[in-house]
């Protein structure tokens, strides 16, 4: 980390040397890579700016707002708490800490916090719901109600709002009033996945099986890639003596998370009970490597191994577990059993004596409470280590159901939580691409092969639409890069290729200005470098979605000093969140995209990227019918574009063309973009 440290200051240490817009541009490039996703980088560009500057108060923020989404919970209460040493009047970090706190079980300080923001925005509905869901965690359902009523009565059509007021119902035992409340945010959105899974969790739990399977079939219709929805499913299916349905969930589970270790376990018991004993210590193999202190899965991988003759495996299991529990008699008798077996007479007869001693024990201590042995429930909660439910179906903790149901209202874009008709992202050429479980396209460009073929680059080009982050070695590699390619600049400053790749290092690392820049010189020493006008229009198109979808805790009013001092100390306006100063707003920035779009099919007409990220921005200015033809360009050169078919589907939906919109959906889902179903069915009722 110094190293990588290290490497940003020397490519920062030219931004502090003397003017103040400089410090303020190093916290607007680090909130690009906020933005982006870029949080380690986003941290190292706060740190050089809290080095420069210590008393500013928004490098502290913005940091935390990083670590917040790195899961870092006390590295973002901590800085919350300097940033509003600071400026004890950012209500944001107020909000921020809080809900760092209630994620380490802080509920007192939450609670704290919160009200400070609720004393500025008294009707602000996140800060509303999570007084509900705080004071849900604590038990105090009454303030929970008085606050979640409050909410609902300003935001009457605010789903969330019902559906956690429906939970607080749930865990204060009136199940009709949850009902209620599940039955009501189903009726404001019938597309929003999660109400049908919560209220499927409250049917199973009233034993209501068929109503329950329903809601986890429609939840499951809807976001077909929420894993929990297929392990709750399971659980219903189970309870249902539906093995080969549970089975089937499971699987779909393992293949969009192979180490799910609920889905794991769930399927290893499922096998064993249905004889399938191998893969059934395949499963428990994973599970004990990921937990290796999972004394359950090592007992139930001993009956297994002990079921296919693997004595010392399963006595080897055992002995893990017992040297643990004691007083499991289960244990007991099982490894007497494998003794008799391998002819150790006396050695059984000591584990049986011993096993009949504790389980008699055992059982007048529980006739003493008045406790009857028999287990009723089918399942038990992750986390709990009881060694005796060995054979029981595992359910998410009440604690990550709470994660689930009570979704923090600070992290992430609300707007995007439920089911949105949103356009497959652009394209981009680049170095990384992040990989996908569900669907991987290939996707080739003769452009990118060719450029790759040269050799003048540190890395190998790739074109996809799911950008990665950088890791740390990825950051220091490509700080690097820049001071050497400056260096090489210096002493050949006619060389295009020189100037594109210093400029794909900006773009990484998130400086859209200095890579507009490089791209600008690049096509001005060389007017035919068609993939620098493309990245160049891309990044134009980033500058503008920074702006548009300004996050929450970069609203105007939280940030008075976004306005920089210059020297006679007069406010001067710094340009906001990376755009560019020689940028206006508005239709401007539009055109200048499509003018670089416009040049790359000028000069390459068959880069069918350029028509697929032209027709998103005629898409976002309202121009359906011109996108739709550029999709049809697209498509035409490849007819195997599956996002085409998406976005195109989407534009014709626009423009009331809903059979040719439905058609282009189905093909899209075919080719592998499973959100055309839910949409399909959205589309159809």
């Amino acid at each position: 980390m110094k190293k990588i440290i290290f490497a940003v200051f020397l490519f920062l240490s030219s931004l502090f040397s003397s003017a103040q817009i400089n410090t303020d541009r190093v916290i607007l490039i680090g909130r690009n890579a906020l933005y982006y996703e870029d949080y380690v980088l986003a941290i190292q560009y706060f740190n050089q700016a809290i080095q420069a500057k210590p008393y500013l108060a928004e490098p502290y923020f913005f940091r935390a707002v990083a670590k917040y989404y790195l899961d870092d919970s006390k590295g973002t209460e901590d800085d919350c708490t300097l940033a509003l040493e600071r400026n004890p009047f950012m209500s944001k970090a107020y909000q921020l800490r809080a809900d760092a706190r209630q994620s380490q079980n802080n509920y007192e300080g939450a609670l704290e916090d919160y009200k400070r923001t609720l004393e500025v925005s008294p009707n602000d509905k996140f800060t509303l719901i999570n007084m509900g869901v705080v004071n849900i965690q604590k038990k105090n359902y009454d303030e929970a109600e008085q606050y979640l009523d409050a909410l609902l009565k300003i935001y009457p059509t605010f789903t969330q709002g019902f559906l956690t007021r429906g939970a607080m119902y749930q865990e204060k035992g009136d199940t009709i009033k949850a009902f209620e409340n599940y039955d009501q945010a189903i009726k404001l959105d019938k597309y929003y996945s999660q109400s049908y899974s919560m209220r499927g969790l409250l049917y199973y739990y009233k034993k209501d099986y068929d109503k329950a399977l329903d809601d986890l079939n429609e939840s499951i219709k809807l976001d077909p890639l929420q894993s929990g929805s297929y392990i709750n499913r399971g659980l219903i299916r189970y309870s249902k003596n539906d093995l080969r349905g549970a089975m089937a969930d499971y699987d779909k589970v393992i293949d969009l998370d192979p180490n799910s270790i609920i889905a794991r376990f769930n399927r290893g018991l499922l096998r064993s009970q249905v004889g399938d004993d191998n893969r059934a210590i395949a499963d428990f193999d994973v599970v004990i490597k990921y937990e290796p202190n999972n004394y359950i899965a090592y007992f139930n991988r001993s009956l297994i191994k002990n079921n296919i003759g693997d004595y010392n495996g399963a006595l080897e299991d055992l002995n893990v577990v017992l040297a643990e529990y004691p007083e499991f008699y289960h244990g007991f008798y099982a490894r007497a059993e494998i003794k008799r077996r391998q002819n150790d007479l006396k050695g059984a007869e000591r584990d049986l004596n011993y096993a009949r001693n504790e389980e008699s024990r055992k059982n007048k201590e529980l006739a003493a409470k008045g406790i009857s042995e028999e287990e009723v429930t089918k399942t038990r909660e992750k986390s709990d280590k009881d060694i005796d439910k060995f054979s029981l179906l595992v359910v998410a903790d009440k604690k990550e159901e709470e994660k689930s149901k009570y979704e923090s209202k600070v992290r992430g874009r609300i707007q995007n939580r439920q089911v949105n008709l949103e356009l497959e992202p652009k394209f981009i050429v680049t170095y990384y691409e992040k990989p996908s479980e569900i669907r991987r396209f290939v996707y080739f460009s003769q452009l990118v092969d060719a450029l790759n073929k040269k050799s003048v680059l540190h890395r190998k080009l790739r074109i996809t639409n799911s950008e990665a982050s950088l890791n740390e070695l990825q950051i220091q590699e490509h700080f690097n890069s820049i001071e050497d390619l400056s260096k090489r600049i210096a002493d050949s400053p006619n060389n295009a290729d020189y100037y594109f790749a210093r400029a794909m290092d900006y773009l990484l690392v998130q400086d859209f200005t200095s890579a507009i820049d490089d791209f600008n010189k690049t096509t001005t020493i060389d007017p035919k470098y068609t993939l620098a006008y493309f990245n160049l229009a891309v990044v134009y198109t980033k500058q503008v979605n920074l702006r548009e979808n300004m996050p929450e805790y970069e609203k105007r009013a939280e940030q008075p000093d976004i306005l920089a001092l210059n020297s006679t100390g007069a406010k001067k306006e710094t340009p906001l969140k990376g755009v560019s100063p020689s940028m206006d707003s508005g239709k401007m920035e539009y055109e200048l995209i499509e003018k670089n779009y416009n040049k790359v099919i000028e000069l390459n007409p068959e880069f069918v990227y350029a028509y697929f990220n032209r027709a998103e921005i005629r898409y976002k200015q309202g121009d359906y019918r011109a996108a739709i033809l550029d999709y049809n360009e697209a498509l035409r050169r490849d007819p195997q574009f599956a996002e085409a078919y998406y976005n195109r589907g989407l534009a014709r939906f626009q423009v009331r063309d809903k059979d040719r919109g439905l058609e282009d959906m189905r093909k899209a889902g075919e080719m592998g973009i499973i959100e055309a179903y839910s949409i399909i069915k959205r589309m159809t009722e």
